[in-house]
């Protein structure tokens, strides 16, 4: 019997806002492979192969959101870290398909532009 979680999926739109207020912590759980073929930029690669809830970042006043290729990676880390005591219960619903169903950037490689993200959802320099 599966053991039922708290899992709460914000969509890529409101995603992409709460990563443009800095809100978040975006966690990709793919694999290294995967996320240096694409990502959303300022994502954190923390693949689910390796997965560790308690190296996640710890930001009191940001949540973290977990992000794969669909939401079926990331709501198992969402399960991983309720078993392990971790509070974190949030992450992107359809990931990264959805997010780039929905028009969003994302970046190739290990590093992008660091202003690209900034420029399209109309971000100042900070």
């Amino acid at each position: 019997m599966t053991q039922a979680f708290s899992l709460l999926e914000l969509d890529p739109t409101v995603t992409a806002m709460m990563l443009r207020e800095d809100s978040i912590i975006l966690i990709d759980v793919r694999e290294p492979g995967e996320f240096n073929s694409e990502h959303i930029e300022g994502a954190q690669s923390f693949p689910l192969s390796s997965f560790d809830p308690s190296a996640l970042p710890n930001d009191p006043a940001r949540t973290v959101v977990l992000q794969c290729g669909v939401g079926k990676r990331s709501a198992m880390a969402v399960q991983r870290c309720l078993a392990a005591g971790i509070p974190v219960h949030t992450h992107l619903k359809g990931g990264l398909m959805a997010w780039k169903a929905a028009g969003l950037p994302t970046v190739s490689g290990q590093s992008g532009d660091p202003s690209l993200l900034d420029r399209i959802l109309g971000r100042g320099s900070k």
